[in-house]
């Protein structure tokens, strides 16, 4: 039986280096699983790696896709057969972008019968990294004032739904108006637009003259920079994500401040930390999913895995809601 699998070899835009290509699922190793993929969002942190963004991280030829939801299909050595047929997230593992994913049976996340195909295959990368960001990396409270660039993003809507949790207020950043009723409805209290506000002297005003507590980016380049000016004297900034494909230039952005700025790699702390404690992380999340205090973005378009080229055109496109691969 042979599976599709979507490789690239060199870096470049998808549309030209992606391949579908042939193979026999692998046969899973000591302590491993084989999953049977059904659903994968298409990420910006899917995409951006294709284009050469992180290469100095990256093996070629590579498999894009670090989410997704399927089931359990075959079972190594020394894994319990009761895994057979369970639905569960392949952290860890290769790349989502293939009919199969082999993933170590350690990292493999049961999924609640309560949780929907849609839902699930969107519980990692984004709310995971919301949650431990809040929770662990900035231990935000009642007072503390957090802001988040490309807040109109799938992560964005999550941090805005999170502050009422945490107890934080979110100052949200948009290039346009089109996402503020949205972010406000879900917990943000305050929306900028970035294309018409002078957004420093707009967060400075809604902090007293403060500045925010933190911020969070998502885009890299002068627009991340531009956050440093926007916390407080002692703040933080957390880098996440690089959207416009350009790398910021932290040391001369921090340079005269006390301005801390850090990156955050969810894949780095899910391999660094005990199981205990990343497994605790998804426990908080799936209660908020089932206590509706925290939903994913809805779908907008399904595409089959090797479609992935148009897949890909819509998710960048602007279409609303999350583009799915499903095989």
């Amino acid at each position: 039986m042979e599976s599709n699998v979507v490789r690239y070899y060199r870096f470049g835009e998808p549309g030209e280096v992606l391949r579908i290509e042939k193979k026999p699922p692998l046969e899973p190793g000591p302590g491993e699983i084989s999953v049977k993929m059904r659903a994968r969002p298409i990420n910006p942190s899917d995409v951006i790696p294709i284009r050469g963004a992180y290469s100095h991280r990256i093996t070629l030829p590579a498999v894009p896709g670090y989410e997704g939801v399927g089931v359990v299909e075959a079972v190594g050595p020394g894994v319990p057969k009761q895994m057979l047929g369970k639905r569960v997230l392949p952290l860890q593992g290769d790349g989502t972008w293939q009919d199969y994913v082999t993933a170590p049976a350690k990292f493999a996340v049961p999924v609640p019968e309560d949780i929907d195909d849609d839902t699930a295959c969107q519980l990692y990368i984004n709310p995971v990294t919301a949650w431990l960001i809040c929770r662990m990396a900035l231990r935000l409270t009642h007072g503390d004032v957090l802001v988040v660039n490309a807040a109109g993003s799938a992560i964005g809507r999550i941090f805005a739904q999170m502050s009422p949790i945490f107890g934080y207020r979110m100052i949200a950043l948009t290039r346009s108006d089109r996402h503020t009723s949205e972010l406000r409805r879900l917990g943000a209290a305050c929306v900028f637009n970035t294309a018409e506000d002078s957004v420093r002297e707009r967060i400075l005003e809604a902090t007293a003259g403060q500045g925010a507590t933190a911020a969070i980016d998502s885009i890299g380049g002068p627009e991340g920079e531009k956050l440093v000016r926007c916390v407080k004297t002692d703040g933080t900034v957390l880098s996440i994500g690089l959207l416009s494909g350009i790398p910021a230039v932290w040391h001369e952005a921090v340079r005269g401040t006390q301005v801390r700025v850090l990156p955050f790699y969810l894949r780095q702390w899910v391999r660094n930390s005990s199981q205990e404690e990343w497994e605790a992380a998804f426990e908080q999340v799936l209660r908020l999913v089932q206590e509706n205090k925290l939903a994913m973005t809805q779908i907008g378009a399904r595409f089959e895995l090797t479609d992935v080229k148009r897949a890909i055109h819509a998710a960048e496109s602007g279409i609303r809601g999350k583009v799915l691969l499903l095989s």
